[in-house]
């Protein structure tokens, strides 16, 4: 690391909303109880489709991991968020920032890649269900999931190492309420358009490829779905794909809108607002749209509600 990125090694001043000290005591609040429905609703997804033998399948493995990736990836930011936005410190640690960097773009990543696995797992069940549980087997699923966070990892890695090398002249003001590597490209004090290329180009590779590979599944599945004659067979097929491409639409919908747009289009609390979206509203969306529209899950939720309640039961019975 160079003398001019000294002053950095002492931490970083995320600056987010603090020119809207009202604002930011609203958005506490919001995020405060964003963050629990997000805890309460991906907790509750992972503990009912373990215990329910009924959701052993894949469908459910790629949603457990979209659960966790979640919970992880909210953790990685909302706590400090909470931090800065409650006092006057705006600060954030040199080794925090880096840290909320890498994991906070290796998570973003590996969601675009996990809805693309997760799309592909619907294109079987939907398109060929005879084969569904032969081919989506436990060793390729688990196959697949390494696969999508090992590629991930290596992307965060290439892109955050790239941009922390460049020198900030001790620069550290972050107008943003995350570090962001948008956000730490801006301070570089250096012509950083190569940069800014090979992360447009890596991401063009991590999102609309992932999503072209989404819209193919889809349109074989429309496909598959207007086959069927039955219109209870195609209600079936449609509630099965809905909620996943329900979340697709709110996440690719907000990043593409938000990334792959001219640089100067979007104003900077426009552009605060969307990342606040997509990476606290959106995890907090979707335990709900799974649950609204699967039986299956509304159905494992009730019997985790249930044990619950017994368990409580017997326990006051054994104190009385």
């Amino acid at each position: 690391m160079g003398q001019n990125n000294h002053t950095s090694l002492h931490g970083f001043i995320l600056l987010g909303f603090s020119d809207h000290p009202k604002l930011e005591m609203v958005l506490s609040g919001v995020v405060t109880l964003f963050y629990f429905i997000t805890w309460v609703g991906n907790t509750a997804i992972i503990l009912a489709s373990l215990l329910d033998s009924h959701l052993h399948t894949p469908m459910y493995f790629f949603l457990r991991n979209l659960s966790f990736l979640d919970l992880c990836f909210t953790t990685s930011i909302i706590p400090q968020m909470l931090v800065n936005l409650w006092g006057p410190d705006k600060t954030i640690s040199y080794v925090g920032c880096v840290a909320q960097l890498y994991v906070y773009m290796w998570l973003g990543s590996t969601e675009c890649l996990l809805l693309a696995v997760m799309s592909y797992d619907r294109f079987t069940a939907i398109c060929k269900p005879l084969h569904y549980l032969v081919i989506m087997n436990p060793h390729l699923c688990l196959k697949m999931i390494i696969t999508v966070w090992s590629i991930s990892l290596a992307v965060s890695v290439l892109l955050c190492t790239l941009t922390l090398n460049l020198p900030r002249c001790g620069n550290n003001l972050l107008d943003h309420f995350l570090c962001e590597l948008p956000a730490m490209v801006k301070i570089a004090c250096i012509d950083t358009t190569t940069v800014e290329m090979s992360v447009f180009a890596l991401g063009i590779v991590i999102v609309l490829t992932p999503l072209g590979l989404i819209l193919i599944s889809y349109g074989y599945i429309a496909k598959a779905v207007l086959r069927i004659k039955s219109k209870e067979g195609q209600q079936k097929a449609i509630n099965t794909c809905g909620s996943h491409l329900t979340v697709v639409s709110i996440f690719y919908g907000t990043i593409i809108y938000m990334y792959l747009q001219p640089g100067n289009s979007a104003s900077k609390d426009q552009g605060k607002f969307l990342t606040l979206f997509y990476t606290i509203i959106t995890p907090s969306l979707n335990p709900l749209v799974y649950t609204l529209r699967n039986k299956d899950m509304k159905n494992a939720l009730r019997k985790l509600v249930t044990v619950d309640r017994e368990s409580t039961k017997s326990k006051r019975g054994q104190k009385s």
